[in-house]
């Protein structure tokens, strides 16, 4: 192997233990956020699914969102209507439909807890020129949608071997 094999093998293999750590370390937050928030993990990540939507959904959607069946979908905004997060409402061009909103005060109350949690986050940026922050938008879509697609095949039992 070339000097800069080892090197790029060195980074692939420096890149693989900080991302499992970083993940790990999302994971936890999204924990004990939720537990602040007396919320699951799941029922955290969909309402913060909710608020990019940009308004009334369908469980149905909540389920595309979220990878879960209808029948969890549901459980999930029970239990976020529960804790006043959501509200259903008829659909006012197709009565028959019923659609999820999110509670504007409540969303309110999560953005405000959310902005004295991501305090300094911006300030991991300040180093950072154009091209790098481009960088880094580009590598988390992408790891946006290689998880998705892992997702679904872990869903559809399409990954052998062991657990």
């Amino acid at each position: 192997m070339s000097g800069s094999e080892n090197e790029r093998s060195r980074l692939l293999d420096e890149l693989s233990t900080v991302s499992r750590r970083y993940m790990a370390s999302y994971a936890l937050f999204n924990q004990a956020v939720a537990d602040h928030l007396g919320l699951h993990p799941t029922d955290l990540q969909c309402l913060n699914l909710l608020t990019l939507e940009g308004g009334p959904v369908t469980t149905g959607r909540i389920a595309e969102l979220t990878g879960l069946t209808t029948g969890s979908a549901t459980r999930l905004v029970d239990r976020l209507e529960k804790a006043g997060y959501v509200v259903r409402q008829r659909d006012a061009g197709d009565r028959r439909r019923v659609l999820v909103a999110t509670v504007p005060e409540r969303i309110a109350e999560f953005g405000q807890m959310w902005n004295r949690l991501a305090g300094g986050w911006s300030a991991l940026f300040d180093g950072l020129d154009n091209a790098e922050l481009a960088l880094i938008i580009g590598h988390m879509r992408r790891t946006v949608d290689f998880s998705g697609e892992q997702i679904t095949r872990l869903r559809e039992g399409r990954v052998q071997g062991g657990p």
